[in-house]
Parts: C-alpha cells; sequence; structure tokens
C-alpha cells in the first residue's frame, strides 16, 4: 500500500476518531461505518483499481506511464539513446537451421502441399536473414564499448525489449557488459522481454504513444533492420517527425541495403512527387552494422553534435 501509517510514539491520549462511534451510543453504528468504509469511494484514489481503470483518469494513466520509465533513466544518468529496431522474427543461425530442417522433412512427408512449400521458401529466407542477428548483435557491442567505456550510461542502446533483432542488439551490450534499455508493450496475449535487457531498465507499457515518446525523447540516431508493420510504423514515425520538423534531424540508417531496395521504391515516390527530393537525405542504407555506426559518428561530427568527448571511444577500437 502507497499509504502507510506512521506511529506517533508521543501521542498518548487516543484522538476522538480514531475509534469508531461505540456500540453503547448506537448498536447500528459498527455496521454503517464498516458499510461506508468498503464503498469503493473510500478508497484512496491510488488503490481504486476501478478508478484508476476509469476513462476520466485516462490522462493520469499517461502520466504515470511516462514517468516510471523517466524517473528511472534519470537515475542512470542517461542522456542519449541510439535505437534499434527490427523483426522479431529473426533469429539466429542455428535457430533458424532448425527450423528449416524440421520443414524440409515434413515437406518430405508432403511434397505437393503448396501450405508447406509456402512455409519452406520463409523459412529458407529467415536463414538468410539470420547474419542481422549477428549484426545487430555486433552494433549492440559497438554502442556498450563506446564513451567511457561499458559502465557509462551517458550513451546507451535501446530495444523494443522483445525477441529477434532487438535480443540481438542487448546481447550485443551485454557481451561486454554493458548497460542497455528495453521497452516493452503489454498485450493481450502474453509476452516476456528478452533476457539481456538490464532488469533496472527494462519497462513495461501500457500505451503505444507512451512508449514512441521514450524511443524518441533521447534518440541520436535510429538504426532500423529489415522487419515488418511494427519496424515500419517505427521508422516512417522517425521520418515524417523530420520531415514536418517536429523534431530535430538525426542519423537514420536502415541496415540490409538489398532488403531495403526491394521493399522501398523511395525514388518513385520522389518521382510521384509525394516526397521532396530534401526528404531522401533524411536517411542512410548500408550494408552493416560497422558502416552503420561509422555513419552515426560522422553524422554527429559534421553537425558539431559529438556523442563522444575527445578521448573517448568509439567503440571500435
Amino acid at each position: 500500500m502507497l499509504n502507510k501509517k506512521r506511529k506517533n510514539h508521543n501521542h498518548k491520549t487516543p484522538l476522538p476518531w480514531e475509534h469508531p462511534k461505540p456500540k453503547s451510543e448506537d448498536p447500528k453504528a459498527a455496521a454503517l461505518v464498516k458499510k461506508i468504509m468498503q464503498s469503493p469511494t473510500y478508497r484512496l484514489a491510488e488503490e481504486d483499481p476501478e478508478f484508476m481503470a476509469s476513462y476520466e483518469a485516462r490522462g493520469i494513466r499517461l502520466e504515470v506511464d511516462y514517468l516510471k520509465a523517466e524517473l528511472a533513466m534519470s537515475r542512470f544518468g542517461i542522456e542519449h539513446t541510439i535505437v534499434v529496431f527490427g523483426s522479431a522474427r529473426i533469429r539466429e543461425h542455428k535457430t533458424a537451421m532448425a527450423k528449416l530442417k524440421e520443414i524440409q522433412k515434413r515437406v518430405e512427408a508432403e511434397p505437393d502441399s503448396k501450405t508447406l512449400l509456402s512455409e519452406l521458401y520463409s523459412a529458407e529466407r529467415m536463414v538468410e536473414k539470420s547474419i542481422y542477428y549477428d549484426d545487430a548483435r555486433m552494433l549492440g557491442r559497438y554502442i556498450g564499448k563506446s564513451g567511457k567505456g561499458p559502465k557509462d550510461c551517458r550513451v546507451i542502446l535501446m530495444t523494443g525489449g522483445g525477441p529477434g533483432i532487438m535480443e540481438a542488439a542487448n546481447r550485443g551490450s551485454f557481451d561486454v557488459g554493458a548497460k542497455s534499455i528495453g521497452l516493452n508493450i503489454q498485450l493481450p496475449h502474453e509476452q516476456y522481454p528478452n533476457p539481456y535487457i538490464t532488469p533496472e531498465l527494462c519497462f513495461q507499457f501500457h500505451y503505444f504513444a507512451i512508449r514512441k515518446l521514450h524511443f524518441f525523447l533521447r534518440a541520436k540516431a535510429l538504426v532500423v533492420y529489415p522487419g515488418g508493420f511494427g519496424t515500419l510504423d517505427e521508422l516512417f514515425e522517425i521520418l515524417t517527425l523530420v520531415q514536418t520538423r517536429k523534431t530535430a534531424p538525426i542519423p537514420v540508417v536502415m541496415v540490409g541495403r538489398s532488403y531495403w531496395r526491394k521493399l522501398i521504391d523511395f525514388d518513385f515516390l520522389k518521382e510521384e512527387g509525394v516526397i521532396a527530393p530534401e526528404d531522401l537525405a533524411s536517411f542512410h542504407i548500408v550494408d552493416n552494422a560497422a558502416d552503420a555506426w561509422e555513419h552515426i559518428i560522422a553524422w554527429h561530427e559534421s553537425h558539431e553534435t559529438p556523442l563522444f568527448a575527445k578521448g573517448e571511444s568509439h567503440g571500435r577500437e
């Protein structure tokens, strides 16, 4: 309970309100007081789940959803984040290979099944994309080793806290003994954070909007690996904020040139006149973590907003 009664050791004489009205004065008093105290309206607001879950209290819930994570990150001295997104479905190579072999055996038993053949194709593609798991893990190491070293939280990795690419990035920072952040979201189904997030920096949000706010509030770079709806949502969110000048530009880096060039024809958008030519300069596409990290460092140096002081590590030394 948030409300804890404090004992006053100097208080000797009982105060009038410390005891209910005695039965000698009114035999019904005790029952009436009990009924009053059992009413939901008598609960403290923060201890009343019906009130806290009400439509009218949504503003309060939004505030505390934001504030809990904000205070924790402030205590750790976190100033800047490198945010990494990517598919939760991309697994490390050995896991992807195990899944492929499982489907291959099922196809051998039912070679004419179109459903299984489709699953086989997807599994083969996932094996190919498993290289991005290793690459995101390497990026997490670069970030973790940067600054004054693994104990320095001024610049820190942040992910969505789930499996796949997010796990890989958190795992990279974990490999080098550095802290990292995971922002999970409460969903209707069971879910777990990946095991490599720093426990004191793993948060669960109710509102996607507040989670998004924390993704971009301290962001000094966004690195996006191949992914689906969620990844594209976050990518276009930041590109829109930069395009509309609602936020200052930051380096937005997409890793996996072949994937992104096939998925989105940005030149087509420019040719159709639905984006301006300068909008193409708001992101950069590379092939791997090393190039992504190098671009981020160079971008901030060229904009005179260096992430690290002179003599501090850039994480690749």
